[in-house]
């Protein structure tokens, strides 16, 4: 049983069946490894023995082989080479540099604005790597992009503004100089027709050649704008020599000349249709003359029988004139006429009427040719005067748009001038109204677009510009004495803007009355802007409510010196820095307004101190030290010229001092009793 026992093992071996190995090389001896002793186990098997396992497995992994077999054959295949990359990928690296890491985050503007962009989708594969850092960086530059985008904004409104003012003002000019141009175009063809119907009507006929070249040139002439004036002024001249009293019918104005002029005209008795004389009708442009014959007196004694076969015995006299505008011509073969025995002479008439009066002509041909170029002709002139006379109303609408009436529908601040809004609308009749400026004339819409220019400054609050512009625009209308309606128009609308401009400078200095440079810089546009009491007023008023504010704000713990210490610090310290930055921003003849600021600042004090102190006894050592630290700090109101010292705590001291003599006087009529 005990060999039995010693012979047990738990590591059991399973009997394999040896498999033969193909044999590819020499066979390599291996030292024989001297095992433990061996004892039999159950089996008759040998097995070493369970003590000797560890060193088994230390000699195991200490075994060195030294018969390795030959590299250096000189028939083994050589090393194969490794090859060559791409170009492309010669570079590539799938780890990141340490440059590239340290790398900032790139805002890609082109990839914000696009309007289908997922936000979350994007932000998430742009920074899902991204550190601490980087976020913020990241986080910073957005920040800056939105700042440069608000101002790129706010720049690009600003000069679409100023460019769409601009391009206001070039059409309205435009408009102008195409009503003007279409009114010369009209005349030209208005005078170009009379001109080829002249030619073809008027004209003479002969046979040779030089009165051909002469017909010729003058057609030519007559189709050159240039020459147009020059013609309408020899066709007047030629009316006033052979019609007299034409000049006192039709004197000479601008643009007027002759539409059509005809002599085969007869003018009819009005009870009895009859003819009573010859008439010549001088359809002009803008008036319908009739000149009729009448006979000339010769003096027998005055001129030889040959002179008297020379002289015409009859001449033309200017009759009536009418202007176009007022009368109406009608052709009577159209219309049914009672009393009128010849139909067939009627038919060559027309009746020229005038507010209750008619007057009746017939042609003395018999073709009714010259009556229908007469009809059409005046037809034609009365359109061509109703769309001319149209234009120049509408012009004037616009000159007063562009003046005064513009001016005045545009501010609101209008309202209130009673006396200006009268003397306005006496002024419509008026010419247009033209100011001096750098010696160039300029209308009341320049004035306009200044004010645009002023209200544009104002709202992107360039101070000083503005301010600048208000100081011009004042100078401007001082500079108008002879145009007492100017000035006053010009100087309520820049007071209006000014008075804009001073609010929005006294609310910055009521939020930075505590930075000297900004308080100096608004104080000064105030007084440039005449606006010297709101400044004055403004910056006193905000130090009130800051020495409040920080007198507040001090709590009491007990400590009544203490208390008074830091109260009277606080008011004494901004009294001293008021005066000082009031002395550096106004001239020092307003230097009154500041002392009884002071002043009142320090009645206010006085008042403190004396319901701090009320319930301490007078006198006393806590109540003198009390009233020296206020005098103390008193004191320093003296580096700018002002001595409060004797006047902290009069009351205090007047009633001390009343008390103290009211106490004698009863001791002393104790003594006496």
């Amino acid at each position: 049983m005990e060999d039995k026992g010693k012979g047990f093992s738990l590591r059991q071996k399973k009997s394999r069946q040896a498999v033969p190995k193909q044999i590819s090389g020499p066979i390599q001896t291996i030292p024989q490894v001297s095992r433990g002793p061996t004892r039999p186990n159950v089996n008759g098997r040998v097995e070493t023995s369970t003590a000797n396992t560890s060193d088994l497995v230390k000699r195991r992994y200490s075994t060195r082989f030294t018969n390795l077999p030959d590299f250096s054959n000189a028939d083994a295949p050589p090393v194969p080479s490794i090859p060559t990359l791409p170009a492309q990928f010669a570079q590539s690296d799938s780890r990141p540099s340490t440059a590239r890491q340290n790398q900032q985050l790139q805002i890609d503007a082109n990839a914000l604005k696009d309007p289908d962009l997922q936000i979350e989708s994007y932000s998430t594969n742009l920074l899902s790597d991204a550190s601490d850092q980087e976020l913020r960086d990241y986080q910073a530059s957005l920040r800056k992009l939105k700042n440069r985008t608000s101002t790129d904004l706010q720049q690009n409104v600003y000069q679409n503004r100023t460019q769409f003012i601009k391009i206001s003002k070039e059409a309205e000019k435009l408009k102008g100089e195409m009503r003007t141009l279409r009114g010369l175009i009209s005349e030209l063809t208005t005078s170009l027709n009379q001109a080829s119907m002249n030619a073809g009507a008027s004209e003479p006929r002969a046979a040779s050649d030089d009165g051909a070249r002469s017909r010729a040139r003058k057609q030519a002439n007559r189709s050159s704008v240039a020459n147009l004036e020059a013609m309408w002024n020899t066709q007047l001249h030629a009316l006033w020599k052979n019609v007299e009293g034409s000049q006192k019918f039709l004197p000479a104005i601008p643009g007027r000349h002759v539409v059509l002029e005809q002599s085969t005209w007869l003018e009819l008795d009005a009870a009895t249709w009859k003819a009573k004389r010859y008439a010549h009708i001088f359809l002009l442009n803008d008036h319908l003359m009739v000149a009729t014959k009448r006979k000339r007196r010769i003096d027998p004694n005055a001129m030889t029988t040959g002179d008297a076969g020379q002289k015409s015995s009859s001449r033309t006299v200017a009759d009536k004139c009418w202007p176009l505008q007022d009368i109406d011509m009608v052709d009577l073969a159209s219309v049914g006429s009672s009393g009128i025995g010849d139909r067939g002479a009627m038919s060559n008439a027309i009746s020229v009427r005038y507010g209750h009066e008619s007057f009746t002509y017939r042609s003395d041909k018999s073709s009714t040719t010259e009556k229908m170029n007469l009809l059409q002709a005046f037809r034609r002139t009365v359109d061509e005067l109703r769309r001319a006379l149209q234009a120049d109303m509408e012009e004037n609408v616009n000159k007063s748009k562009e003046t005064i009436d513009y001016l005045t529908t545009r501010d609101p601040a209008l309202s209130n001038k009673t006396n200006l809004l009268r003397s306005l609308s006496g002024a419509k009749d008026r010419p247009e109204i033209l100011i001096d400026v750098d010696g160039k004339h300029q209308n009341l819409r320049w004035v306009e677009g200044q004010i645009d220019e002023l209200d544009s400054e104002v709202a992107l609050q360039k101070f000083e510009d503005a301010v600048r512009h208000v100081e011009k625009l004042r100078k401007l209308a001082k500079g108008l004495k002879g145009n007492m309606l100017a000035q006053d128009l010009i100087s309520t609308k820049v007071d209006e803007r000014a008075r804009k401009l001073a609010d929005i400078l006294a609310l910055r200095l009521t939020a930075t009355h505590a930075q000297l440079t900004a308080t100096q810089a608004n104080i000064a546009y105030l007084v440039r802007l005449n606006f010297t009491p709101l400044a004055r007023t403004t910056y006193l008023a905000a130090r009130t409510d800051l020495i409040h504010i920080r007198a507040r704000s001090i709590m009491f713990e007990g400590d009544l010196p203490r208390h008074i210490n830091q109260l009277s610090y606080v008011y004494f310290s901004l009294i001293r820095n008021t005066v000082k930055t009031y002395q550096l921003c106004f001239p020092p003849v307003m230097m009154s307004s500041c002392v009884q600021w002071a002043k009142e600042r320090l009645d206010e004090f006085n008042a403190l101190l004396e319901r701090q102190l009320g319930s301490v006894r007078a006198g006393c050592a806590y109540w003198n030290d009390c009233l020296g630290k206020a005098i103390e700090n008193a004191g320093m109101v003296g580096e700018v010229g002002m001595d409060f010292a004797n006047l902290v705590g009069l009351g205090l001291i007047k009633a001390r001092k009343d008390g103290e003599q009211a106490e004698r006087q009863r001791e002393g009529e104790q003594q006496q009793q």
